[in-house]
């Protein structure tokens, strides 16, 4: 089952293997490679990211560095978000 965030100890089920989180980017099959931070992916597509894995999947898909693509719309259970603001 899910838990809450600040459940368990950092980086255990509050990011991996708690639920699939939606990121911003569009999902292409064609990742960057080399020494890059945060990269955003394409402009536009027709599936966007989701990073890391649910509770009943398998270990390899239970890290952040785990992405797929899903169309926008999909929902279910598995599938949250992380709200991030600034702090002026």
């Amino acid at each position: 089952m899910t838990h809450d965030v600040g459940g368990k100890l950092p980086n255990y089920h509050n990011l991996h293997g708690n639920v699939y989180e939606w990121c911003r980017d569009w999902y292409s099959m064609e990742y960057p490679t080399g020494s890059l931070t945060d990269p955003t992916g394409p402009e536009t597509g027709s599936f966007r990211v989701r990073r890391g894995g649910v509770f009943y999947d398998s270990a390899q898909q239970s890290r952040s560095a785990y992405r797929n693509g899903f169309p926008p719309g999909d929902q279910n259970y598995g599938i949250g978000l992380r709200v991030v603001r600034s702090v002026p």
